[in-house]
């Protein structure tokens, strides 16, 4: 299957209702995802992500592909307003793993498996708080954002390089607290 021009479609969605709802459709899930692991609420990510997409409307016209890809212009937005939401909060909840990812398990095969994977997710939630906030959040644009090492670098105004050595590190760091080989 052919890879999708989001830059070109992007263009057109200035003036095309067609290319704008591709994109929105495209985008929507990853934007969604990548907040919601971020507030693990999801009334309050679904006010964010609107927030994102009313911004990436506004300034739609403004987007430069000769700066960055769309999807890092888009996942720049969504970052700048989950800063701004922060900034206006005072708390900060727990992610809820368990409606970001649901891995679907025999019961008949495995009648306790459900509880395992509520163990395991409990288990990985642990982990990754005991990473650093840099390693969580290139693993959330990795895992979550699904933003490739680029993108991610372009968001954190890092090299692409530096992205795969801190996710190398990450995850060792994440196999090692939870005890694979």
């Amino acid at each position: 299957m052919e890879e999708k021009d989001w830059n070109e479609i992007a263009r057109r969605a200035v003036n095309d209702d067609v290319a704008f709802d591709e994109l929105y459709e495209h985008f929507f899930p990853k934007i969604y995802n990548l907040i919601y692991a971020r507030v693990k609420n999801s009334a309050t990510a679904d006010d964010i992500v609107s927030d994102v997409f009313e911004k990436m409307v506004e300034h739609l016209a403004d987007f430069d592909s000769s700066k960055a890809s769309f999807a890092t212009w888009l996942s720049r937005i969504a970052t700048r307003t989950l800063t701004d939401f922060y900034r206006w909060q005072s708390y900060r909840q727990n992610v809820e793993w368990d409606d970001v990812f649901s891995p679907k398990i025999n019961e008949e095969e495995h009648p306790d498996g459900q509880l395992l994977v509520k163990e395991g997710k409990q288990e990985l939630l642990l982990a990754l708080d005991k990473l650093s906030e840099r390693e969580q959040r290139i693993i959330e644009l990795k895992f979550w954002g699904e933003m490739n090492n680029k993108e991610i670098a372009e968001t954190l105004g890092i090299s692409a390089a530096n992205v795969g050595v801190i996710l190398f590190r990450a995850m060792s760091t994440l196999k090692q607290i939870l005890g694979e080989d």
